[in-house]
């Protein structure tokens, strides 16, 4: 929870404090079913000990860590779950965002973020479109070399003490 938006210094003008990573958790895991059900598994208990809600988290990284097992999985090479709650000043309340960061090994194999409905009989391929209808932000970003991240991002509300009083 941010607790003082503003910074002031005697003499100089006011001014607003940048947002700043407050929780974050991180693990690799294995590109394979279990690393994927696993990725979820661990987000909603890390999301239970911040306090914060899970359900549209839990789906998000169900889809990015399946994506990262079905289309980046390179023999021997595992793939990172970031998960972090970012903090910001937004009049009263605090603004903050979930960001969902999966990582493979696969960076040539970037997904559209322009997804593409499936055939109505087809067995897969409507995880981004999944993504996209939860998420409030998402996308690709290359690298680290050799890898690239697909991530997803939700706003979630935070009360703050002045909306308590």
């Amino acid at each position: 929870m941010i607790v003082n938006d503003i910074t002031r210094t005697p003499g100089r003008a006011p001014r607003l404090r940048t947002p700043t990573a407050a929780r974050q958790f991180t693990v690799l895991l294995s590109p394979t079913r279990r690393g994927a059900r696993l990725a979820r598994l661990l987000t909603v208990a890390q999301l239970a000990s911040w306090e914060l809600p899970s359900e549209t988290a839990a789906q998000l990284v169900s889809e990015l860590a399946s994506n990262a097992v079905l289309h980046g999985h390179v023999k021997g090479r595992s793939f990172r779950l970031t998960v972090r709650v970012t903090e910001g000043p937004s009049g009263r309340s605090a603004r903050t965002a979930l960001r969902i960061e999966v990582t493979d090994a696969r960076p040539e194999r970037l997904p559209s973020t322009r997804p593409a409905p499936s055939p109505p009989e087809a067995e897969s391929g409507r995880g981004l479109l999944l993504v996209e209808a939860l998420a409030d932000r998402w996308g690709v970003t290359p690298g680290p070399a050799p890898c690239k991240t697909v991530w997803a991002e939700t706003n979630l509300t935070v009360r703050t003490s002045a909306d308590l009083r």
